[in-house]
């Protein structure tokens, strides 16, 4: 048991690695933090409803600013009405943190969620097979019990507020 603890940890080093970043990254999403802004041109249909402009962007939040002529102005952008292309500034997260992310946010369609699949199955094991790494009559083994209860009491407590 010990052993394949030991070789697993060490398989999924690099990958613990993305992900805490990527997590650190994620809680930050409503910042600028390790943002920049880039200029984003996109060829959309000729003559959109205003409404309809803000779903086609996936913009949360989406306002119009003002209607002059056949441009629409919205915040951080315009749309020309007649040729139906849009110009507006976003902001990404800066390489190779959106690389990072992707693996962090694969959903069930995404090929990437078989690696994710396997990688929470070996979390799962290294958690479960860390109680097995100390005999069940030792001080080292008691020590690690308090601290697996005092970790779910707390994982518990996180979920109810």
């Amino acid at each position: 048991m010990r052993s394949l603890h030991r070789d697993l940890g060490y398989l999924t080093f690099g990958l613990v690695i993305i992900y805490a970043l990527s997590g650190i990254v994620l809680m930050y999403r409503n910042t600028d933090f390790l943002k920049k802004e880039v200029t984003v041109e996109r060829q959309l249909k000729p003559e959109m409803l205003a409404d309809d402009l803000g779903k086609e962007l996936r913009m949360r939040d989406f306002k119009i600013v003002r209607n002059e002529g056949d441009i629409i102005y919205f915040q951080n952008g315009t749309y020309n009405k007649v040729t139906g292309m849009a110009v507006f500034t976003s902001k990404d997260v800066m390489f190779p943190f959106n690389k990072f992310i992707n693996f962090h946010k694969a959903i069930s369609s995404n090929k990437m969620h078989w690696f994710n699949l396997a990688f929470g199955a070996i979390f799962l094991f290294l958690a479960i097979s860390s109680l097995w790494m100390f005999k069940a009559n030792t001080k080292t083994f008691r020590r690690g019990m308090i601290l697996t209860l005092l970790g779910i009491v707390a994982s518990v407590v996180l979920l109810v507020f």
